[in-house]
């Protein structure tokens, strides 16, 4: 347990009088107010992508993660599907409308957006964790300046039900959070009565995806979410970061200048748990300087790219690899190579090394056609009790600019 009236944020990127004023003050209120007490550990995922993509984007999961459908409901709007990990692992809930022309608030901020245009759907929703009471979570909350999606408010009918509630969009990330107060895998619980099955070839592909896994040697090497990180402009961290302190008992662990790309890297993560996969940690990362002031020194920018070209959002998913060795090759190195084969794309090679000493190996995946995210493998290796290193984080950041600067190449001309 971390007893958050002494910790000391790791890291070397300097907060503002500001942040260091109410971080403690956030804690403190949040403890008052119960939420330390009425909120746990995250129970599921929720990202949606757009009409008639959601078969797809499941067997791109399938045989990417360890993820497997084990459930499908429909919603007035969606259709819902539940997916596991291990059980002590939050769920991944891909949701997908049910119409080509179904509109909402992620239509509308994709379209503000040059590189979200093509996928209007197609967005990391947020986190959802458990709670003794949503109710009483927004009776806590709503004193706070925190807003909650009431029925008739959003298109979306599964962002406000007895069961499962969710904050409206955040401005800072254009995510939301959510709550539960039921088992997250009782979808009648959650009023989602109405089942459905996919048809044979659908089931068929789902199931080719997860035995590509054990043919391949990687099914049990892939193991739960790492982490989760989201790209926000650089006058926005630290109002980010209080903000998603206030909602979940989570604590600011550190944060560190990524001097090389004029970024920062800020991880918040769980106080309580064994296990960061229980519950993993909210990464956020931002730019130093904002575009218009960084243009007198044109230093590297892509984490502010990224934002005004997507929008500030989720940008990638981070699956943990377990530590060990296929052969001579580490883990990692023998899963990056399998998924190659099996047509992954990814970004440059993976970085970091894993020899006699505790570090860790990380690559990214190019971004999914389907969710628009990039997925990242990261192990862990003999023991290493550090959350990132800085080298590995410049190297990830410089491949995906490149990446997205080589594929769109005319929006940053």
């Amino acid at each position: 347990m971390i007893d958050l009236k002494t910790y000391q944020s790791l890291g070397d990127k300097k907060n503002s009088s500001f942040f260091e004023e109410y971080l403690p003050r956030v804690y403190e209120r949040r403890s008052a107010s119960g939420i330390d007490e009425i909120v746990g550990q995250m129970a599921a995922v929720v990202i949606q992508v757009d009409h008639g993509d959601a078969v797809n984007y499941l067997a791109e999961l399938a045989m990417m993660g360890p993820y497997r459908l084990t459930d499908s409901r429909l919603s007035d709007t969606h259709r819902v599907f539940l997916l596991r990990s291990q059980p002590e692992f939050p769920r991944l809930i891909v949701i997908e409308p049910v119409s080509h022309e179904y509109t909402d608030e992620v239509t509308r901020w994709n379209d503000l957006y040059p590189l979200s245009r093509a996928k209007p759907n197609a967005r990391y929703i947020g986190e959802v964790y458990r709670a003794d009471s949503v109710s009483a979570v927004r009776d806590a909350l709503e004193p706070q300046s925190i807003r909650f999606v009431y029925p008739g408010d959003q298109e979306n009918d599964l962002y406000c039900r007895e069961h499962l509630l969710f904050t409206n969009m955040s401005d800072f990330t254009y995510n939301r959070v959510g709550y539960v107060d039921v088992d997250i895998d009782d979808l009648d619980g959650l009023g989602l009565t109405e089942t459905f099955s996919l048809g044979r070839d659908d089931r068929a592909k789902l199931d080719r995806a997860a035995a590509l896994q054990v043919e391949r040697g990687i099914d049990g090497l892939i193991l739960g979410l790492d982490h989760m990180a989201t790209r926000i402009l650089a006058g926005e961290r630290e109002d980010a970061i209080l903000e998603y302190l206030t909602l979940v008992p989570y604590y600011f662990w550190g944060a560190y200048n990524i001097v090389e790309m004029n970024s920062s890297t800020n991880v918040t993560r769980h106080p309580d748990v064994d296990d960061d996969k229980k519950s993993p940690a909210r990464v956020f990362t931002a730019n130093n300087t904002p575009s218009f002031v960084n243009s007198f020194d044109d230093l590297p920018m892509p984490t502010e790219d990224f934002v005004r070209n997507f929008g500030r959002r989720m940008h990638h998913m981070a699956y943990a690899v377990i530590d060990g060795h296929v052969a001579t090759e580490k883990n990692v190195d023998y899963v990056v190579r399998e998924l190659k084969e099996l047509g992954t794309d990814f970004l440059a090679h993976v970085v970091g090394e894993c020899k006699d000493e505790p570090n860790l190996k990380q690559i990214f995946s190019k971004s999914s056609i389907y969710s628009l995210l990039i997925t990242e493998y990261v192990e862990r290796c003999h023991g290493y009790e550090g959350f990132f290193t800085r080298d590995n984080v410049a190297a990830l950041t410089a491949a995906a600019g490149e990446a997205e600067r080589y594929e769109h190449g005319h929006v940053f001309d």
